[in-house]
């Protein structure tokens, strides 16, 4: 069968900017047309400060370690740390990062994080906002000239209001090999090819999109003149001691300490067109790097506290209840100003859930590599055991 033309360029695209796209990119291999010159942050990593000893966590690690076996039991794979006042009470890894050659879970095993995955390109765009290098009210037609849909700014992007169509249901219509990953970069040449229709007016309302992420990712690479995998490797990863956490390259394949994407059933997840972009999703991590990342804001490594409260809220109110979206994480709001910051992620076998009590200073992370939804209805169970209180009406499972 021939391609049509706009799916060679496309095929060829892909091709070549995967090839590129790389987190070792030199700082020579830029082009200096990017006025973008900020040092990485030098923030000294500390140990982590463990309570797993006194009476009281003892008795709640056993409780932790009874549910954990009822979970194990039911089909979870994956790994948890929990963490409360800032002290990490329980990490545990169960079951296997390749069921194939029997190597388990261990503490270096990283994870695709899916959509909280959210949470870093978020972060990178309040950096660079932080510094003065965007505008989060400018239109992203500013920072990407040939975007075509105009009065879209670089907030609703992060906001999820831009009212874009999702790439994940439209790009199949025009790139017929979908077993093939694309990246960024080739589903922009498609958004522009054929323009999409939106689905509402921008910052008409709140509507989750995947495009949103996968169009602030290259908004830093114009920004930075970096490619996104080099930019949060170096700027982010790197100075928080996030050792083990990187962009996925689907032409470099995984590293080997890297865990398998599984389905239900213990068969592999392969690859697919949407597994060649990023920003929406593509970073692999492990939960002591998840904990690093999720203290980072607490000692603002990374973002001053006021552009951290921008990022937290503030809340919308849009629909009835406590749901809500801030800049990069959803948000639950109750009456009393309490606010959890947190973000769940699917993709393909992954789940991971990524919970944030701000007000305690606790934190749950639990990453899946074999698919379960148990996952995203684990927070709430935790929580009751840590805090030794009932949850009624849970927390929220949206990815």
């Amino acid at each position: 069968m021939r391609l049509k033309p706009s799916n060679i360029l496309v095929t060829v695209l892909s091709i070549l900017l995967i090839a590129c796209h790389s987190e070792t990119q030199p700082a020579s291999a830029r082009t200096n047309s990017s006025k973008f010159h900020e040092a990485p942050i030098k923030a000294p990593v500390a140990p982590f400060t463990y309570d797993t000893t006194s009476p009281e966590s003892r008795n709640i690690i056993a409780q932790l370690d009874e549910y954990y076996r009822k979970q194990v039991r039911a089909g979870f794979n994956g790994s948890v740390l929990i963490a409360n006042k800032g002290k990490v009470i329980y990490e545990r890894y169960f079951g296997y990062s390749n069921k194939e050659q029997k190597i388990p879970l261990g503490v270096n095993s990283s994870c695709q994080l899916a959509s909280v995955s959210k949470t870093f390109t978020g972060a990178a765009i309040l950096y660079l906002y932080d510094h003065k290098y965007l505008d989060l009210d400018e239109t992203v037609q500013h920072y990407i000239h040939e975007f075509p849909y105009p009065n879209i700014t670089v907030k609703m992007l992060l906001d999820h209001r831009s009212g874009l169509p999702d790439y994940t249901r439209w790009v199949p219509l025009y790139n017929k090999n979908n077993a093939t990953p694309i990246t960024n970069a080739a589903m922009l040449a498609l958004m522009v090819q054929h323009k999409p229709a939106v689905e509402s007016r921008p910052n008409s309302r709140f509507k989750y999109c995947n495009t949103n992420f996968a169009i602030l990712a290259m908004v830093i690479e114009r920004v930075t003149d970096m490619n996104y995998s080099y930019f949060m490797s170096k700027y982010i990863f790197q100075p928080l001691g996030m050792a083990h956490t990187f962009v996925y390259n689907p032409a470099a394949g995984l590293p080997a300490e890297a865990a398998i994407s599984y389905k239900f059933n213990w068969r592999r997840e392969p690859d697919m067109f949407a597994d060649g972009i990023y920003g929406d999703k593509g970073i692999y991590s492990t939960p002591e790097d998840m904990y690093r990342w999720d203290q980072s804001f607490y000692q603002n490594k990374l973002l001053s506290n006021e552009t951290i409260e921008l990022a937290y809220g503030p809340c919308s109110f849009e629909k009835p209840g406590i749901k809500n979206y801030g800049l990069g994480w959803r948000m639950l709001c109750y009456a009393n100003g309490n606010k959890v910051i947190y973000h769940n992620g699917w993709w393909h076998g992954n789940n991971t859930s990524f919970y944030r009590f701000i007000k305690d200073n606790m934190t749950i992370i639990v990453l899946g590599n074999k698919f379960t939804n148990s996952i995203y209805h684990q927070a709430p169970a935790i929580y009751s055991i840590v805090k030794g209180v009932p949850v009624v009406n849970g927390f929220d499972t949206e990815d």
